[in-house]
Formats: structure tokens, C-alpha cells, sequence
């Protein structure tokens, strides 16, 4: 590690992202920070120094829903590299929660977005395919790369070593 704890350039930050679902619901954060400013994408974030990633799902979740997370069930890994500082090893969670009236957030908006309003929504390249693989139950480990403005290039789900896209 560099002094103050700077990530080198091109090197993976660690996360923690948890899907909060309520049966075919998902309670989304519309980001107002980068990245992604104005898409929907599940709550998370950074891995702390000396956390493990559930407790960092867990931290995350509770940080920006106000909600204490009972049960959180591994779903995944997402794996994303570019030729910009955007490089990231995502462990995901998903929580089955009861529904609640979306609560505020300081990093965007919590709305409820049913699977069948994801592809009409503005999301990351890669999130369509976690969706589907958690409404099937399906452990996944993805590996995403972009070119230098964040398009998706191609992906590839690891376990089934097979190429999946959007």
C-alpha cells in the first residue's frame, strides 16, 4: 500500500454491495456522486482497512438505508477493470427484506424498481446480468472490462466459462 493509504493507479479497490429484495423488487440507490451519477445500482461501498466483506456489506447497507440487515446470503463476485482509475473486486449480497417506505439517503435516491422495470432503467453495464442470476439463485463470479470511457468491451461469467452480456 502507498502512503495515506492511496491505491496505486490501475490497482483493484475491494467493495461490498448488497441487493435488497423484497420477492421481485429491488430497493435501488439512483446515485447523485460518481460513479454513475443518475443509474440505479444496489447500496454499497468500500471495503474499510481490516474489514471482511460481509461486515462491510452489512456496514454499507446500514449506512445508507438505516436498515439493519438480519440475514445477508453471498451471491457473487464482479469483477471490473478499465484503463482508468474505475477498477473494482464487488462482493455481492443480496437480502430478502420486507418492503418499507424508501428511506432517505445522502449518496442518491432509494426507490423500488421491479424486475421488470430494470431494463428500461439507467444502469451500470453489468448489473442486468447479476439480477437475473440472483432471481435464479445462481452463484456467479464476473469479469467485466471496459475501454477508457467505461463502455462495457465484454463479460464473462467465470463459473460457466462463458461469455454473457447485456
Amino acid at each position: 500500500m502507498t502512503p495515506g493509504n492511496v491505491i496505486p493507479s490501475g490497482h483493484k479497490r475491494l467493495a461490498a454491495m448488497v441487493v435488497l429484495r423484497c420477492e421481485q423488487q429491488f430497493l435501488l440507490l439512483r446515485r447523485a456522486r460518481p460513479p454513475f451519477v443518475g443509474m440505479y445500482l444496489p447500496v454499497g461501498g468500500k471495503l474499510e482497512p481490516y474489514e471482511d466483506p460481509h461486515s462491510a456489506a452489512r456496514r454499507e447497507a446500514q449506512e445508507e438505508t438505516g436498515l439493519e440487515i438480519p440475514q445477508l446470503r453471498f451471491a457473487g463476485t464482479l469483477t471490473e477493470t478499465s484503463p482508468t482509475e474505475y477498477n473494482w473486486m464487488s462482493h455481492i449480497y443480496v437480502a430478502d427484506i420486507p418492503w418499507v417506505e424508501p428511506p432517505h439517503c445522502d449518496e442518491g435516491d432509494l426507490t423500488w424498481i421491479t424486475f421488470e422495470q430494470l431494463p428500461e432503467i439507467p444502469t451500470p453495464p453489468t448489473d442486468w446480468q447479476v439480477y437475473q442470476y440472483l432471481l435464479r439463485g445462481q452463484p456467479f463470479v464476473f469479469n467485466a472490462i471496459y475501454d477508457e470511457h467505461l463502455n462495457l468491451l465484454h463479460m464473462t461469467e467465470e463459473i460457466e466459462g462463458k461469455p454473457v452480456c447485456r
